[in-house]
């Protein structure tokens, strides 16, 4: 995901054409499907980072196929919450943040704002480890917390230097799409046991599985994902009347991808590891998924991969955080504003220190921090469902009881894991 995703749209001068424009020529309906993929697709590539993997192959590794419900359940509703999401970037005249000033008053504006930021604060944890971690093992004898200090400076100079990102990504783009076709080859030549994985469907939780159950939620219904994609919307000036094709041809498949792919990992963790029965907790645990597929090479496909997918997180995540920092605190919905510019510092700054400080148990660090977004997540869930039932903004957008029902259990889902959780800590 490119910063230029992440930008609001430039006002533009107010000049007048010197010649009327010309009609543009009719698109096909694939073409036309096709210019309408975006915004889901972004929350969904925004989701399936290293927190989701980590999870995910840890929910294998430890319990086989017993928690693949989490991953649809937590699907189903992030196509609710983000349809929810998209409508509102159709339907807003301004950024999501300035409206929920606007109906809502601006203690909730500033609040929604914040707790975007927060959730960022916890994903870059997951970032700047992943980054390290990956890279260690891709590139033997080096420590990990030298490739973390390394990437957090080039994501802070790319952050500063117009048009590199889009270099940097396509080789990321690369490296992910090679460990995810991997995944779905080896879905298929490391003897799954597919019947067992269709009962996974049932859902229960084993003993001892809630902190992974709530990292798995915080990382697939992930609410400042959700919220991003109204933001997403309006940059691509979205009309009302392209919603039913923008839902056929952005909202469903592009939420549905990653839950897809983040299934398929657990089946292939669950069919290589789960003979153990312990969760993997090194990266070279982790990175042993691939060895059916194409033995001690499989280590480094997952490893860059890992690593790839990491660092591709951590460009738009912090531009994220610090745009929706500065429009909390009416500066606009922009990463470049001094306070977006402090707030994207800041979130780098605490995932390399955090990365630094706590060193012996890294990939269980990735997995506490994705669970902790649960604690902001109800908050940011609930504005979205208020101000998308706003029938004075929305109009015949406006969200439908039937609807309603559906991210209504989401956000007593999310509401109820993080009492959950509280009473983990407690405990």
């Amino acid at each position: 995901m490119s910063k230029e995703t992440l930008n609001m749209p430039q006002e533009l001068d107010g000049r007048a054409e010197s010649t009327p424009p010309k009609s543009p020529k009719p698109r096909s309906g694939i073409m036309r499907h096709l210019a309408l993929m975006g915004p889901a697709f972004v929350a969904g590539a925004w989701q399936f980072g290293p927190g989701n993997l980590t999870s995910a192959v840890q929910a294998g590794s430890k319990y086989q196929y017993t928690l693949i419900w989490v991953i649809i359940v937590s699907t189903i509703l992030m196509i609710f919450i983000t349809d929810m999401s998209v409508r509102l970037g159709i339907k807003s005249p301004v950024s999501l943040v300035t409206t929920i000033k606007d109906h809502l008053g601006t203690f909730w504006g500033v609040l929604s704002g914040i707790g975007v930021f927060l959730i960022t604060l916890c994903f870059s944890v997951g970032n700047a480890i992943g980054t390290g971690l990956g890279l260690s093992l891709v590139v033997p004898h080096t420590s990990p917390m030298m490739w973390t200090i390394i990437c957090s400076i080039a994501v802070f100079a790319i952050l500063f230097l117009k048009g590199v990102y889009n270099i940097v990504e396509k080789a990321l783009i690369i490296a992910i799409a090679l460990m995810s076709v991997s995944f779905i080859v080896s879905a298929f030549i490391s003897k799954a046991d597919w019947a067992v994985a269709a009962s996974g469907v049932i859902p229960t939780i084993p003993e001892g599985g809630w902190m992974l159950v709530i990292a798995l939620v915080g990382t697939n219904f992930s609410m400042n994902a959700a919220f991003y994609a109204s933001y997403a919307t309006k940059e691509r000036n979205r009309r009302e009347d392209q919603y039913r094709e923008i839902t056929i041809a952005d909202t469903v498949p592009g939420i549905v991808a990653p839950g897809v792919m983040t299934c398929l990992v657990i089946i292939v963790a669950a069919a290589v590891l789960g003979h153990t029965g312990e969760a993997a907790t090194s990266i070279q645990s982790l990175a042993t998924i691939f060895e059916p597929l194409a033995g001690p090479v499989g280590s480094y496909i997952f490893s860059l991969g890992f690593a790839a997918s990491a660092f591709s997180s951590m460009i738009p995540n912090a531009i994220a955080g610090g745009t929706a920092l500065s429009d909390a605190f009416g500066r606009g919905p922009h990463p470049s504003t001094v306070v977006g510019r402090i707030g994207s510092t800041a979130i780098l700054s605490v995932g390399l220190v955090v990365s630094l400080v706590f060193t012996s148990s890294p990939v269980q660090l990735i997995v506490l921090a994705q669970a902790l977004t649960v604690f902001i997540a109800p908050l940011l869930c609930i504005l979205i469902i208020i101000m998308s039932n706003k029938k004075q903004l929305m109009g015949s957008l406006a969200t439908k009881w039937w609807q309603n029902s559906i991210a209504l259990i989401g956000f007593i889902s999310v509401l109820a894991l993080s009492i959950r959780l509280i009473i983990n800590f407690a405990t």
